[in-house]
């Protein structure tokens, strides 16, 4: 991967960070960097695991409110970002790594469930700086630190999740599909459309703001001949003590379609769509 790739273009992250399989426990021979789950915003859904990593850090990186849900789980220092200037964050969090600091990347909920361009980001970040040396003292670091320091995941509770468990949708009667990531979408929209439509399983699906929201996605499954009646939960800041369960039907919910700003839809950021086929 290079600097300032484009996600139309390629190469994706995501496909970056699942190019090969974690490396085994007993092949590590110092610890890994990690990018950890933090859950769906509820701090009792931290896994100890997760906790641990962050608490034992010495540096952390991630989205600002990702960091401020979890500063005061430890004492490491805290590279906060936004879009604009992630690219900055990662690189200074892997020059820390590079010399042989602990680190810690978070991510809101489960980096499995749409995390992935995030962790390949970090993924590479890590390795170019563990590659580049302008110094001696660079380059013995880096030998110390890599390959030695892998990227390994730490699993979080996912808000799909929770959705599955507020919608009673058995995750393996269901199709997820997030479109809560960057780039080109249209595989993943068809893939939606055809889970409701031909393949008749229930849906979970991540909708990306503010083009992609539940409104549009339900008039996107009535364009694919999706039956108008079919049940739509948009669950709304799970696990939040302001946790919202709105129902509708699929042709309810369309006519909330339209536009790509947050006034132009009734719901926040922080939902799951569930579609339920019937029983």
């Amino acid at each position: 991967m290079s600097d300032g790739y484009d996600l139309d273009a390629g190469p994706d992250p995501a496909t970056f960070a699942a190019g090969s399989p974690e490396p085994d426990i007993d092949e590590e021979i110092s610890d890994p960097v990690y990018v950890v789950g933090v859950g769906p915003g509820n701090r009792e859904f931290l896994t100890p695991r997760g906790e641990r990593a962050i608490r034992e850090a010495d540096v952390v990186v991630g989205f600002t409110t990702v960091v401020e849900f979890v500063e005061e789980l430890t004492d490491a220092e805290l590279l906060t970002c936004g879009y604009r200037d992630e690219a900055e964050a990662l690189e200074a969090f892997s020059e820390r790594v590079a010399a042989g600091e602990s680190g810690t990347a978070v991510a809101m909920g489960d980096p499995n469930h749409s995390g992935y361009q995030f962790v390949g980001k970090v993924q590479d970040a890590v390795e170019r700086s563990s590659t580049s040396s302008d110094s001696h003292t660079r380059r013995d670091a880096v030998e110390r630190a890599t390959p030695e320091r892998p990227i390994r995941i730490v699993p979080g509770i996912s808000s799909l999740q929770v959705a599955a468990s507020r919608a009673r949708i058995p995750m393996e009667d269901a199709e997820f599909v997030t479109l809560h990531k960057s780039g080109d979408l249209e595989d993943d929209v068809d893939r939606l459309g055809r889970a409701v439509v031909e393949d008749g399983r229930h849906l979970l699906a991540l909708p990306r703001p503010y083009d992609r929201m539940p409104g549009d996605l339900a008039a996107l499954l009535l364009e694919r001949g999706a039956d108008p009646e079919l049940e739509a939960l948009v669950c709304e800041k799970l696990t939040h003590d302001d946790e919202r369960i709105h129902r509708f039907t699929v042709a309810e919910l369309s006519t909330h379609a339209g536009g790509d700003g947050p006034e132009d839809t009734p719901f926040s950021d922080l939902v799951v769509l569930a579609v339920r086929q019937p029983v």
